[in-house]
């Protein structure tokens, strides 16, 4: 089993850039958001050289809503490269993430890419891409609070969670913790900062990213991180496309291109990440 990392550790490797702005306002909860895709519209077409791609446009920085009401951020910029490599015309479906994994499953999408965990459960009824992100759950507490130190801290505490994420599944396993689902990583924090809930627990690379944003000086996020993850491209079982799908990422991890996404969104050297990864 690899080292897991330390929060230092972690943003040794992902200083985040301040200059893009955060607008969630304009994502409905409760519903799937009708925002602009940035390539085609959404469409049922099986046509072989377009690429369906589901995304949750709430998982800053790696897909969310801009200023202009289009949808941005890493893995938007990253699968729209693939698909460009590939010579596959990117058509995205913006649903809220619970609903990613079984529009997967069923076929209703070719592929989703909006900040998934590969994970031995999810690798049971769909497929995934090789790595393209090196990830971890971490935990959020609030500065004042010097009783959560670890993830045995939180049992009996009320733990906020984004629906359908790793980080719900980890919660979960905390004995006596009370859970309280959101959708959106930021109104896990707001409800933080607010004394709502005791610790949040969601993906570091996110957490991180919306206290840079600023309206959270309040918090703070755990040194240990619970869990050294990677995120994949999701596809369904026996996809053709899976292989098209990786080849054009290696095509870009070895030109160049990945790197140079990479640091447009957190100005840094993206880590090594491994071809044939198995999740525990």
């Amino acid at each position: 089993m690899s080292k897991r990392w330390t929060r230092g550790q972690f943003l040794r490797h992902f200083t985040w850039g301040l200059g893009t702005t955060l607008v969630l306002a304009a994502c409905r909860q409760g519903s799937d958001s009708p925002l602009k895709p940035r390539t085609g519209q959404d469409t049922d077409t099986t046509n072989t050289n377009i690429l369906r791609v589901a995304t949750a446009p709430a998982s800053p920085p790696f897909s969310f809503q801009g200023q202009d009401g289009r949808i941005q951020g890493f893995d938007i910029d990253l699968i729209n490269a693939i698909g460009e490599k590939a010579g596959l015309e990117v058509q995205f479906k913006f649903v809220r993430f619970e609903r990613i994994i079984p529009l997967v499953e069923s076929s209703k999408v070719d592929a989703a890419i909006s900040a998934i965990t590969i994970t031995a459960k999810r690798l049971q009824t769909i497929d995934f891409s090789q790595p393209y992100f090196k990830s971890g759950l971490a935990i959020a507490v609030r500065k004042d609070n010097t009783q959560i130190t670890e993830a045995k801290s939180l049992a009996g505490k009320i733990v906020g969670v984004r629906i359908g994420t790793t980080g719900a599944d980890r919660a979960d396993q905390i004995p006596n913790a009370q859970l309280s689902f959101f959708d959106f990583g930021s109104f896990q924090l707001q409800e933080l900062q607010n004394g709502t809930v005791d610790a949040v627990i969601h993906d570091a690379p996110i957490l991180q990213y919306l206290l840079t944003q600023g309206g959270f000086d309040n918090l703070k996020i755990l040194e240990e991180l619970l869990t050294e993850d990677y995120y994949g491209i999701a596809l369904p079982k026996n996809s053709s496309k899976l292989s098209t799908v990786n080849e054009a990422l290696n095509m870009l991890i070895n030109q160049g291109s990945y790197a140079q996404i990479y640091q447009k969104w957190f100005k840094g050297k993206p880590p090594t990440l491994p071809i044939d990864y198995q999740p525990q």
